[in-house]
């Protein structure tokens, strides 16, 4: 059961996103999911801050996000890439531990959305979300079609000041 809110929307606040594709093999040129994040979110009027690639390693990965955190000019970073359950998919393995806050909710949605599009499928993603100090970070499936669900279904809204009854934006100065 819902209950009625009655919040007023804020407005919109422009975000500092950082994009970290994890592959061995994709370039600048080739990540099309990155490619993908990046226009949908300046078209949205978000700032990708930067937008890099390392290699499926846990070192790599820890290292440019522990970077990003300590910079401080970072409010959410979407990693792609290296979550399902192959060897080289260690993307879980290098972020989680970063964790100061886990969001269980972001896993939970995304299999449970992406369900509709793939069936069972869904249970190999290891999707996650939480936060690094202060920066919201989402690590997602490398798929175009699995950012495209994420960001449109579940991100962009919850970067957006204006979703009610709440977002992150509202959350920034308390975290």
């Amino acid at each position: 059961m819902k209950h009625a809110h009655h919040h007023e929307p804020a407005e919109f606040q422009k975000l500092q996103i950082g994009i970290l594709v994890v592959s061995d093999t994709r370039t600048l040129e080739t990540d099309t999911s990155g490619q993908y994040l990046t226009a949908v979110l300046e078209t949205t009027g978000h700032q990708v801050k930067d937008r890099s690639i390392v290699k499926d390693e846990v070192a790599a990965i820890q290292e440019k996000l522990i970077a990003w955190s300590s910079d401080g000019d970072f409010q959410a970073v979407l990693v792609t890439g290296g979550t399902g359950v192959t060897a080289r998919d260690v993307t879980p393995e290098a972020v989680e531990p970063l964790y100061t806050k886990t969001l269980p909710g972001f896993g939970e949605l995304f299999r449970m959305l992406s369900y509709q599009e793939i069936s069972t499928a869904c249970i190999q993603s290891r999707a996650s979300a939480g936060l690094i100090g202060k920066m919201l970070v989402f690590c997602l499936p490398g798929s175009r079609g699995a950012c495209r669900l994420a960001l449109e279904d579940i991100i962009l809204p919850q970067l957006d000041a204006s979703t009610l009854p709440c977002s992150f934006p509202a959350l920034f100065s308390r975290m």
